[in-house]
C-alpha cells in the first residue's frame, strides 16, 4: 500500500439532498448517487432498481435490423453461421452468448476464437478463409472487426455475408460488411455508447429474441453478458449497469447450466450472493487464463455446456481452467518479480517518469497484468516487453493524466505495429530497438510527468465516522452495487481512530487490526500493507483511515468491517 494524497470527491449538495429525500435513502447515499452522475429522481430510481424492462429497443442500434434479418434467414435455410470471437473474457462471453441463442433458434452454428500466441488479435482475412472453408455462409464477429477492412473485403470476395459487432473505436472508414453493429459508429444515434463487446452482442441477442418471441430467454442469457461486462471494466451506468446487476442476481439465485455451475464451484462461489468482486477476482481470471495461456476455446466450451448429463465433463473442464489460472498466476508472479528487480536496480529503467522493462521469453499472455502491477507499485506508466527471437511484443498500462497512446505515437517510427488507447496499449517491434524505444519513452515521459503528476491520489467520497455506519447506510450501499468503473466502491474517511488491537501481519502481506471511535470498535483489514505495520503502531493513538465497507458472513452472522485503502497521521 503506497501512501496517497487524499482528495475529496466533489458533489452537488442540493441535488444530493433532493435524491436522499425523494428516494428515501440515507443522506450519504444521496451524496454518492450525485457523485456518480445521477442527475434527477427518475434516473436515481432506475439506478437503484435496474431491470431488463429498462433496456432500450435493440432495433434502434444501427445495423441490428439487417443483422437479424440475415441471421433468421440463415436459420430457416440451414446455412452455416460462424461466430468469430476474441480470446479475452469479453470476447469469449460474447461468442458464447451469440452461439447459444442461435443454437436455441435451431441454427447450424459453429464458433472460432483466435489463439493469442499463434493467430494474434482480431478478425483477419485468414480467419475468414478458414471459416469459409468450413462451410460458413454467414460470419458474425463479436468484440472485434470494426477496423478489419481487409477481412471484410475477403468475405465479399468469397461470397460470405459478414456481420460485425464490436465496441471499439471505428477508424475513418467502416468495414464493407452486410451489417456493422457498433454504438460508436458516427452515424449511430443509440443512447448507450459505452457497451462492452458482450453488451453489443447482447443487444443483437435481445433483438433475435424479440423477433422470435423468445424474450423469456433473456434472464438466462444476461448472466453470461454480466461476466463479460464486469470483466471488461466498462462504466457501470445505463445498460451496462442493467446487464451487470440483473446478470449477477441471476447467477446468485440460479439455477445455472452445468458449465456455469462448474465454473462457480471451482472458483469457490457456489451458493454465494455474487458481486462484481467475485466476477473480477474469481470468475474472470479463470476464463481469461484460457486465452492468456493459449487455449481460449476451453472456456467457451465450458460456458456453452447446458446438458445436465455432461456434468462430469463440465467439472473436468472447470478444473482444467483452474489449473490454467494457477499456471498463469505462477508465470505472472515470476515475471513481475524480475521486472520489479530491474526497475529497482537499474537507474536507466527506474529513475524516469515511465517504466520500460523487457525480458527474453516472458510469457506474452501475462505481460499486460505485469504492467498493471508495475503501475500499482511505482505509480508510473509502464510498458512490459517480451523478447522472442528477433521480435519484441509489449503491453502497456498508464496512470490518470498520462496519454499512453500519444506517447507511443511519438515513437511510431520504432514500431512494426502498435495500438490502444490512453490507458492501455500493445506494441510490436524489432528486438534490436528496445533500448531506443526506452530512451524515447523516458524522454517523453520526463518532459510531462513531474512529482505532482506522479503523486498517487485517492478519491475520498465522504467522511463517515464509525458510529454513523448504520443499517440504513449498509443497505443503501448494497443497492448501489455492483461497483466498478463509473460506479466505484465508495471510499470513506474516519479521523482520529484508536488502534485497540493489532496491527498483525496476515499471510505475510496484509494487516489486520481493530479500531475504535466514540465507543464503537470495528475490525479493519489493510490489504497488501504489511510494510506499513510500523507506521500504524506509531500512530495507534490517533489514526486517520480511508476505507470501504465490507460485510463478513461467518456462521450465519454478518459483521461490517473496514477494507482499508490508506492510513495517515491526523490532519
Amino acid at each position: 500500500m503506497r501512501p496517497r494524497r487524499w482528495e475529496p470527491r466533489e458533489y452537488d449538495a442540493p441535488l444530493a439532498e433532493s435524491l436522499s429525500r425523494d428516494l428515501d435513502v440515507a443522506p450519504i447515499i444521496g451524496r454518492l448517487l450525485a457523485q456518480r452522475g445521477v442527475g434527477d429522481v427518475g434516473s436515481g430510481r432506475r439506478f437503484l432498481n435496474p431491470s431488463l424492462e429498462q433496456l432500450h429497443d435493440p432495433f434502434d442500434l444501427a445495423g441490428v435490423p439487417e443483422a437479424v434479418e440475415r441471421l433468421l434467414t440463415a436459420v430457416s435455410r440451414r446455412e452455416r453461421i460462424a461466430v468469430h470471437g476474441d480470446y479475452d473474457v469479453d470476447g469469449v462471453t460474447a461468442t458464447v452468448l451469440v452461439r447459444r441463442v442461435l443454437e436455441l433458434l435451431g441454427a447450424d452454428v459453429t464458433h472460432y476464437i483466435p489463439n493469442r500466441l499463434i493467430d494474434g488479435y482480431g478478425l483477419e482475412p485468414g480467419g475468414v478463409e478458414r471459416l469459409h472453408a468450413d462451410g460458413a455462409k454467414v460470419i458474425v464477429s463479436v468484440d472485434c472487426g470494426i477496423r478489419s477492412l481487409d477481412a471484410a473485403e475477403r468475405a465479399r470476395e468469397l461470397g460470405v455475408d459478414l456481420i460485425v459487432t464490436d465496441h471499439h473505436e471505428p477508424g475513418e472508414a467502416l468495414p464493407r460488411a452486410l451489417a456493422v453493429v457498433n454504438p460508436k459508429r458516427p452515424d449511430c444515434g443509440y443512447p448507450d455508447k459505452q457497451l462492452a463487446g458482450v453488451g453489443v452482442a447482447f443487444k443483437l441477442v435481445q433483438a433475435l429474441c424479440q423477433r422470435a418471441e423468445r424474450e423469456t430467454w433473456l434472464p438466462a442469457l444476461v448472466k453470461i453478458a454480466a461476466i463479460g461486462t464486469i470483466a471488461d471494466v466498462v462504466p457501470l451506468h445505463g445498460e451496462n449497469r442493467i446487464i451487470a446487476k440483473t446478470g449477477l442476481d441471476g447467477l446468485s439465485k440460479g439455477p445455472n447450466g452445468v458449465g456455469l455451475s462448474a465454473l462457480l464451484e471451482v472458483a469457490g462461489l457456489t451458493g454465494k450472493t455474487l458481486d462484481s468482486f467475485n466476477v473480477s477476482f474469481g470468475i474472470a481470471p479463470r476464463v481469461n487464463a484460457a486465452g492468456r495461456m493459449g487455449s481460449p476455446d476451453l472456456a467457451a466450451r465450458l460456458l456453452l455446456m447446458s446438458d445436465a448429463a455432461r456434468r462430469d465433463e463440465a467439472a473436468t473442464l472447470a478444473r482444467n481452467l483452474d489449473e490454467e489460472n494457477t499456471r498463469r498466476r505462477a508465470e505472472e508472479q515470476a515475471i513481475a518479480a524480475q521486472a520489479r528487480k530491474a526497475v529497482e536496480s537499474n537507474p536507466d529503467i527506474g529513475a524516469h517518469g515511465m517504466v520500460v522493462v523487457a525480458g527474453t521469453g516472458w510469457h506474452r499472455g501475462v505481460i499486460g497484468i505485469v504492467a498493471s502491477k508495475l503501475v500499482e507499485t511505482f505509480a508510473k506508466p509502464a510498458l512490459v516487453l517480451s523478447i522472442d527471437g528477433e521480435t519484441a511484443h509489449g503491453s502497456g498500462r498508464s496512470i490518470p493524466g498520462f496519454d499512453l497512446l500519444s506517447a507511443l505515437e511519438h515513437c511510431a517510427d520504432v514500431f512494426l505495429r502498435y495500438g490502444g488507447h490512453r490507458q492501455a496499449a500493445g506494441v510490436t517491434l524489432n528486438a534490436t530497438r528496445v533500448s531506443e524505444l526506452r530512451s524515447k519513452l523516458n524522454a517523453y515521459a520526463d518532459e510531462r510527468l513531474g512529482p505532482e503528476e506522479l503523486t498517487p491520489r485517492l478519491q475520498v467520497d465522504a467522511p463517515l465516522a464509525l458510529p454513523d455506519i448504520t443499517s440504513d447506510v449498509v443497505e443503501g450501499l448494497r443497492r448501489l452495487e455492483p461497483f466498478g468503473s463509473g460506479n466505484p466502491r465508495p471510499i470513506f474517511q474516519a479521523s482520529g481512530l484508536t488502534v485497540v488491537e493489532g496491527p498483525r501481519v496476515l499471510k505475510q502481506r496484509h494487516l489486520t487490526m481493530s479500531v475504535k471511535q466514540a465507543g464503537r470498535v470495528v475490525r479493519a483489514v489493510a490489504w497488501r500493507a504489511a510494510e506499513r505495520k510500523a507506521f500504524v503502531e506509531a500512530q495507534a493513538g490517533a489514526l486517520d483511515v480511508a476505507y470501504s465497507l465490507m460485510e463478513n458472513h461467518f456462521r450465519g452472522e454478518t459483521h461490517v468491517e473496514l477494507s482499508v485503502a490508506d492510513v495517515r497521521e491526523p490532519r
